[in-house]
């Protein structure tokens, strides 16, 4: 986005996606089987997860064993709201008593092997991504009376905000996707055995953990920066969401598995700007990848600034069950304005209309009355998100700075849906677009780059989420100033391929990370610029880049992950290009990853080799666990590398003690604090 002269005025406008926290009825990620009777549902008997967060990333482990009571075989399709930046990097099936590691192949040809074995009874699995929705796992034949066992993993990067990490293992479906839900039918329980696991090993102290909810949970700390937390529906600990089902034969205890485990740590206040690098290079003479890490300075500058504030609410069908917590979150927000401020509020879903008829000032009657007719309105129809925007954003007043407030599920189906129409609606005007989505099935891929488009953030938000600590981390957002136009360059040692490509705007409390390629060893001075209110602000820092490293090889997908995000956006702006996708499958192919255009295929070791398909990701998979072995055994480790020219003279912004994790402080903060300052013009 072209970056505007400083004397001329123009409208930031900034979106606030934030949904509800509670559904009244939600569906759960599970197996699903057809519903028309056919194919009865079959049983999840046990469901392990197991999480290591370390070194900037996650590595998710899941396992999970399903049993057909029935007398004839049965396809198993496994549908899995992977989170956001998550990489698959694993899908295993055990066929004969034996693990059989599932290698990534361009996406028809992979469907057709599989078909053709499932047609030919042979035992086959496939893993895809539906859309932008979930992941799909699909497994024949599940044999009567027999069980079938699978392994999936995926990795995923992990961001500290304003001192506040955060962990989420979805397992909501969403309930956006009607004709989906419609024909299929969800078993959400686990008759035997649920496990969840997660050992956070940080080299920053951390003060707390909280899994808001789940107060069941057992968190341990190990030693300073190493925490355990563990649950489980076995003899030792009930689980809350446990319950109690009579069969013909006995009494099962089943857990359901309807409710995201979201997991939050805070580190210690006081903590250093800082630059961390993990590297992975096995060959001194080749080339080696990186993951940099940069926590800023808590340098922004204080916004103190009244402004105009233009309400986009979501009133469609899909928001029954969340719209009585929308209201009270707006309620909560009008109250907190000042006297100075001025609000519009637009309700939409299959068309918009303006609840008030202008700019209404923020006095006390005026809020009463629009909180009353915000309370009375009762959600139906589709979601028509774009009028709704571009309603917003013709109410803006040029003269003064505002802010649009958008609460939705983020799924367009009504009016106009194509994403290139959201992406030129929302360049040809000077818009700041601030997103937090909420729910698994949200349209987040559209929303992201929305918010790319015009240098805002995003944030995900899910249904067990501490909603008051998501408040905190977006009041704390839009309080400040923020650094705009970003670049990083590195000299010294020669680097490219850095992703993202476009790295737009930073807030307050934003860790920067950035991937790259890189080659031979040595020093290296790393500058990171932008511009405050139209100043050029440098940071620059200078470390060394080492000639091997082993530790952490599963960088590589995440390299690549990055990569092809950044090439799908190119595809979501200006549409297929056959050199993209084909860039994008090559890069998918070589380093395990489902993309839309890929799709990871099991079948036996022999079908493997009569079928001419070699053996990649399994070769990948082994250098990954072995070096995860090693890391097991020791502590955490200090990745930080800026000591001897620190990034910053100030320590990480922080929210202060109690902050999010703070339970005593009331829901009255509700789901939308806008008793907050937009920043001012970025230029």
């Amino acid at each position: 986005m072209q970056i505007l002269n400083k004397m001329q005025k123009h409208i930031f406008a900034y979106a606030l996606v934030i949904v509800s926290l509670f559904f009244a009825q939600s569906q759960a990620a599970g197996l699903l089987t057809p519903s028309d009777g056919s194919l009865p549902a079959l049983d999840i008997q046990s469901h392990k997860v197991d999480v290591t967060i370390e070194d900037g990333y996650a590595i998710t482990k899941i396992e999970q064993v399903f049993f057909n009571p029935h007398n004839q075989e049965l396809e198993a399709i496994y549908s899995f709201p992977l989170p956001e930046k998550a990489s698959a990097a694993e899908f295993t099936l055990w066929i004969d008593g034996k693990p059989i590691t599932a290698e990534v192949l361009e996406k028809k040809q992979a469907e057709k092997i599989y078909e053709e074995e499932k047609a030919a009874g042979r035992d086959a699995g496939l893993a895809e991504k539906d859309s932008y929705k979930t992941f799909e796992l699909k497994v024949a034949p599940v044999r009567a009376g027999q069980q079938t066992k699978i392994h999936f993993v995926y990795i995923q990067p992990v961001h500290i905000d304003t001192g506040l990490g955060r962990y989420v293992y979805p397992l909501e479906e969403g309930g956006v996707d009607e004709e989906k839900l419609a024909f299929w039918a969800a078993n959400d329980k686990v008759t035997q055995d649920f496990e969840f696991n997660l050992l956070l090993k940080s080299a920053y102290p951390v003060d707390a953990v909280r899994l808001p909810n789940h107060a069941q949970a057992a968190a341990t700390q190990l030693r300073p920066g190493e925490w355990a937390i563990n649950m489980a529906n076995n003899s030792n600990m009930q689980l809350q969401d446990s319950e109690e089902e009579t069969t013909a034969n006995q009494a099962v205890v089943v857990q359901r598995l309807d409710k995201d485990i979201v997991v939050y740590w805070r580190h210690s206040q006081d903590l250093p700007g800082s630059v961390d690098l993990i590297t992975h290079k096995a060959d001194a003479s080749g080339r080696g990848t990186f993951m940099m890490v940069v926590t800023p300075g808590d340098d922004l500058p204080k916004i103190e600034e009244g402004i105009d504030w233009v309400f986009v609410l979501d009133i469609s069908g899909s928001m029954n069950g969340k719209y009585a917590t929308l209201a009270e979150g707006v309620k909560q927000g009008l109250q907190k304005m000042r006297s100075n401020d001025r609000f519009r509020i637009i309700l939409f879903n299959n068309s918009a209309r303006e609840l008030t008829s202008s700019y209404v000032n923020a006095t006390a009657e005026n809020v009463t009355h629009y909180i009353r007719q915000v309370e009375q309105t009762v959600p139906g129809g589709g979601t028509n998100l774009y009028a709704g925007l571009k309603d917003a954003i013709d109410a803006l007043d040029s003269d003064r700075t505002a802010g649009i407030i958008l609460v939705t599920d983020g799924v367009a189906n009504v009016g106009e849906t194509e994403e290139k129409k959201f992406l030129q609606l929302m360049t040809k005007t000077d818009v700041r677009l601030f997103t937090f989505v909420m729910g698994n099935s949200a349209n987040r891929p559209m929303l992201q780059n929305l918010t790319k488009a015009s240098n805002g953030f995003t944030q995900s938000v899910s249904n067990s989420d501490d909603i008051v600590g998501q408040i905190l981390l977006a009041t704390s957002k839009i309080t400040h100033q923020a650094l705009h136009g970003v670049e990083v360059n590195i000299t010294g040692v020669k680097t490219a391929d850095l992703t993202p490509e476009k790295i737009g705007s930073l807030y307050r409390g934003q860790q920067l990370i950035v991937f790259g390629h890189y080659w031979g060893s040595g020093m290296a001075d790393v500058t990171i610029k932008g511009k405050i209110s139209g100043t050029e602000k440098v940071y620059s820092t200078r470390f060394a880049f080492p000639e091997t490293a082993t530790e952490n090889p599963e960088i590589e997908r995440l390299w690549a992950f990055s990569s092809i995000t950044d090439m799908q956006h190119q595809i979501d702006m200006f549409g297929e290009q056959a050199d993209i996708k084909q860039a994008i499958t090559d890069l998918a192919i070589e380093y395990g990853l489902v993309t839309d255009y890929t799709s990871m295929l099991v079948v036996s070791e022999e079908r493997f080799k009569e079928l001419g398909i070699e053996r990649v990701n399994q070769k990948r998979l082994e250098t990954e666990q072995a070096a995860q072995q090693n890391r097991a055994s020791r502590p955490a480790q200090d990745r930080r590398v800026d000591q001897a020219k620190p990034i910053s003279n100030s320590s990480a912004a922080s929210l202060g003690a109690g902050g999010a994790m703070n339970i005593g402080l009331l829901f009255a903060l509700s789901i939308l604090m806008l008793g907050i300052r937009l920043a001012k013009r970025a230029h």
